[in-house]
């Protein structure tokens, strides 16, 4: 059989425009339960098509629409990928559902859906799976918020111990703490003096697609790190190498591939792709937008600062303008009193001359008059 090649360097030049306006919408994303399932059942033709595959995967698992479609019409692989992260024994999952399948096949003209699988296991256990390429700087929050969603399962009258375990497991194409990295981190609530769980039911699991290298052995052990290298594989030669020896990946693969010839399908994760595309320009515009707000703000903050320094400089410009006007009326004044003083000053000693005057020509007179009695006495 000739080999199948599903590569193709550029997604969207091999769809035109016309092919993607062609395909049929959806009215609602989520589909009807009992879920139908989107594919045939696989043949022996299409495993051997699977096996001879080469090339670049198209539309890989890391494709948000993909990893749902994938594990919705197969539910095996989602039964044991989940218990591969959450070291259940396969024999011990007696029931698994997914309550929000999708419309396969159909998009839907909304932007603002999140992709996730919601799924309830043995009927007292809700799980909420994600694949999340973009960082947007909020996963703690928005996990813990789509895990909060899920925990609050009681009805009204219910007693709270039969509340329903509630985990969150999101596959992360970037490191969430980069200060510290980790391949599969698990968090719950517990006491921070001496570490007690506080609950089981309450639980968060976050592994990195980019960290496969810090598996640690129990990892692997559960084959939580194929699960990753699957998710992140480029080429069907890739994929075959990890699903060699085993049975439950290579379910998973076969069904990727034929996801992956479907028509219909490739052009839904084409217009997602779009969408996602569109998304991360919007929130890049935003974020320059906040970013710019910031900025805007600041130097708003820093005007109507310097301008109450301005002011606050004007007034106390004008109290001393103020203070000086009072010193110079003062000052005048002191020189007006001063120029009176002056004057008064100069008509004493005006006074005080002629009063020299007339008392130094009444000693003239006494002196002559003397002199003219000494002269008679003789």
């Amino acid at each position: 059989m000739k080999k199948t090649n599903v590569a193709t360097s550029n997604p969207m030049a091999k769809h035109s425009n016309a092919v993607i306006e062609a395909l049929p919408l959806a009215s609602e994303i989520y589909a009807s339960l009992p879920y139908v399932k989107f594919l045939p059942e696989a043949t022996p033709e299409i495993h051997q098509e699977f096996l001879q595959a080469s090339g670049e995967i198209e539309y890989r698992p890391t494709n948000n629409y993909m990893f749902q479609a994938l594990f919705q019409e197969n539910i095996e692989a989602l039964t044991n990928l989940l218990c591969s992260v959450l070291h259940w024994p396969r024999e011990s999952v007696k029931s698994i559902k997914i309550t929000n399948p999708i419309t396969l096949g159909k998009y839907i003209e909304n932007k603002t859906f999140i992709l996730d699988i919601k799924i309830i296991m043995n009927d007292d256990t809700v799980v909420n799976l994600e694949m999340q390429l973009n960082n947007y700087n909020n996963w703690p929050e928005r996990s813990l918020g789509y895990l909060c969603r899920n925990f609050d399962n009681l009805n009204k009258g219910n007693n709270y111990t039969t509340v329903k375990s509630a985990i969150h497991i999101g596959f992360l194409d970037f490191t969430l703490f980069p200060n510290l990295p980790e391949f599969h981190a698990t968090y719950k609530i517990q006491n921070i003096k001496n570490h007690n769980i506080y609950t089981d039911k309450f639980i968060l699991h976050v592994i990195e697609l980019n960290s496969i290298n810090l598996a640690t052995k129990e990892d692997r052990d559960y084959n939580i790190d194929k699960w990753a290298s699957f998710f992140k594989a480029k080429t069907w030669e890739d994929i075959h190498m990890l699903v060699k020896d085993n049975p439950t990946l290579q379910s998973a693969a076969e069904t990727l591939y034929q996801l992956n010839m479907n028509d219909q399908l490739r052009e839904t994760c084409e217009r997602f792709v779009y969408a996602e595309a569109e998304k991360n320009a919007l929130n890049e515009m935003n974020t320059e937008l906040k970013q710019l707000n910031a900025e805007l703000k600041q130097t708003h903050d820093k005007l109507t600062k310097n301008n109450a320094e301005l002011e606050q400089s004007n007034a106390e410009l004008e109290q001393s303008n103020a203070e000086l006007e009072q010193s110079n009326a003062e000052l005048e004044q002191s020189n007006a009193e001063l120029e009176q003083s002056n004057a008064e000053l100069e008509k004493n000693n005006s006074e005080l001359e002629k009063v020299l005057a007339d008392k130094d020509a009444e000693i003239a007179s006494l002196k002559a008059r003397l002199a003219l009695h000494d002269t008679s006495d003789k």
